[in-house]
């Protein structure tokens, strides 16, 4: 099994501070107000909303992507996306994959870029994403994938 780390760009690093901060801020913000007004208990579990979506986002953060005999593995925090070697048509480095997309349905940037996007010349697409500038598109014969692992060129080279 190979292992390739996932680097974060600025932008992902930017955003995933921003949002930590906004989160942070408004439960705590929202906790010390509901205390001082003295708020009934189920007001003050409403602030700990922000603090939930900070975790529940922080779970799917890309730690890294292995290549084994079988499948391409997308490293979590807590548990691994296999993704079938059998079937993979094709695997190229595109620096620009997701320029002028639009996120349908995911994360756009609080510790990754994960989830389901579409642009003119994908189309539809599942991103596992930490760095957008070191792109590979997996295609298949029905969907495309996009990875960012530290080596782009090594990995394609790896997969064969």
């Amino acid at each position: 099994m190979k292992h390739y780390d996932a680097p974060w760009s600025t932008s992902l690093i930017l955003m995933s501070v921003i949002t930590s901060i906004i989160c942070l801020g408004v439960s705590a913000g929202g906790w010390w107000a509901a205390v001082a007004k003295h708020q009934a208990a189920p007001v003050r579990w409403v602030v700990l909303l922000p603090l939930a979506i900070l975790f529940c986002t922080a779970l799917f953060t890309i730690r890294g992507y292995a290549i084994t005999s079988d499948a391409i593995l997308v490293h979590r925090l807590l548990w691994s996306t296999a993704l079938p070697r059998l079937g993979l048509e094709s695997a190229r480095v595109e620096p620009d994959a997701m320029r002028g997309s639009i996120r349908t349905f995911g994360n756009g940037g609080a510790f990754s870029f994960t989830g389901f996007y579409y642009n003119k010349r994908l189309g539809s697409y599942r991103a596992f994403v930490t760095d957008p500038r070191r792109s590979v598109v997996l295609r298949y014969a029905t969907r495309r994938v996009v990875l960012s692992p530290a080596a782009p060129h090594d990995f394609v080279s790896d997969l064969g």
